[in-house]
């Protein structure tokens, strides 16, 4: 089927007869720009003035300072936004300092149990820092299950914890209780080849039937740590588990016990997490991966653009291949980027209101068609002469 067809009808895009005319229009910046001067979290004197990585967690409908040294720790019931600003340097000019701008990446990562008002907030919050940012940024939606490259980039010791802090309309219990909670986590390397040498912890329920024998688990019991290492676990993985018992044991002095799960004395592990019954020597270890990797083969490169140049909104595909260029980026138009693995959306300087207006419906439907795809197809929008390395590389890959 032509990929224009079921994504684009003229009439639904009739914007004037909608609630989206003044969306993108210079009333609606003024607007949400004022909002966000606002906002204590972006007014702090270095977010979008210097170099750096700067995290907020959701709670209660506001936007509040994650802790520096949790950086890398997510809760699966929460929503967290992520600025990353670098330094680059534009075509032309000299290795200095002084004259290199900063580039943004915003990511708004929603967890697997994070509810609808911290994912609004979330998403609405990333929409505002982006003006702070004078619309400078690339913003990106990431889901717990299916972590981008760029984002798991960002955090070689990523992990992912149960519970999450209390919302408006919800309320999920932390794992920061007065009384020790067994707890379980899994250790394995990303499923993504382009970050292989990354490896993720995970909270997992803490039992038995989470083990698998191509990872390697930690048990915090209170009073003694154990280290229960599958027979097909990679080196990687163990020494990412001796660093994890070292952060757990920095804050408590406890006894810790490495098994293989080839020893007979891994058992004790099975028998604490509720498998007395279970015969290590038959049974075998499988579970699913929290975070999954791409179910299907990569995907055809395509180019599509979205245009009113002819009066009417329409949504072709310029290009498919590995012939797609910078080239073919016309600042007239929003363009959208199959890169095979991941959805990128372009604005460009001279894009009407129209355009920019209807992009995230055309993106909505063109990921939902890909199937069991897109669940792993991360989105990203970014602006003409703010683009990143991750941008131009998906461009030209």
């Amino acid at each position: 089927m032509p990929p224009n067809q079921g994504l684009v009808h003229a009439k639904e895009y009739d914007w004037r007869d909608s609630n989206v005319e003044l969306v993108n229009s210079e009333l609606d910046h003024k607007v949400k720009h004022q909002s966000a001067t606002t906002e204590p979290a972006w007014n702090n004197g270095t977010v979008g003035a210097q170099p750096g990585l700067y995290i907020w967690r959701i709670e209660q409908f506001e936007v509040v300072p994650w802790p520096k040294e949790k950086y890398g720790q997510f809760h699966e019931g929460d929503s967290y936004i992520v600025l990353h600003s670098q330094q680059v340097k534009t075509d032309g000019e000299q290795e200095d300092e002084a004259n290199n701008k900063l580039v943004h990446d915003i990511f708004f990562w929603l967890g697997s149990h994070t509810s609808q008002d911290e994912a609004g907030t979330a998403a609405y919050k990333t929409v505002e820092l982006d003006e702070y940012l004078h619309g400078a940024a690339t913003q990106h939606r990431e889901l717990q299950s299916a972590p981008s490259d760029a984002f798991a980039a960002l955090f070689p010791r990523l992990k992912i914890l149960r519970g999450g802090a209390s919302s408006g309309f919800t309320h999920v219990e932390t794992n920061e209780e007065p009384e020790h909670v067994d707890t379980l986590l899994r250790i394995f390397k990303h499923p993504s080849a382009a970050t292989r040498d990354a490896v993720l912890v995970h909270e997992v329920e803490p039992t038995w039937k989470s083990l698998d024998e191509d990872d390697v688990f930690v048990l915090d019991k209170g009073d003694k740590i154990f280290v229960w290492q599958g027979k097909k676990c990679s080196p990687m993985e163990k020494l990412k588990a001796a660093q994890v018992v070292n952060d757990l044991t920095i804050a408590k002095h406890v006894d810790t016990e490495v098994l293989s799960q080839a020893e007979s004395r891994s058992k004790v592990v099975v028998d604490y997490l509720g498998g007395e019954d279970v015969d290590i020597i038959t049974t075998q270890f499988k579970c699913p991966r929290p975070i999954g990797g791409r179910v299907a083969d990569e995907r055809e490169r395509k180019l599509f653009k979205i245009s009113d140049a002819d009066g009417a909104l329409s949504f072709d595909k310029v290009k498919d291949g590995q012939s797609i260029g910078r080239s073919d980026f016309d600042g007239d138009d929003v363009f959208l980027l199959d890169s095979g693995k991941d959805v990128w959306v372009w604005e460009g300087k001279g894009a009407s209101r129209a355009e920019k207006a209807v992009w995230i419906r055309i993106v909505q439907k063109y990921v939902g068609q890909l199937g069991e795809d897109a669940a792993a197809t991360s989105v990203a929008k970014v602006h003409q002469g703010n683009e990143g390395r991750a941008f131009w590389a998906a461009v030209e890959a």
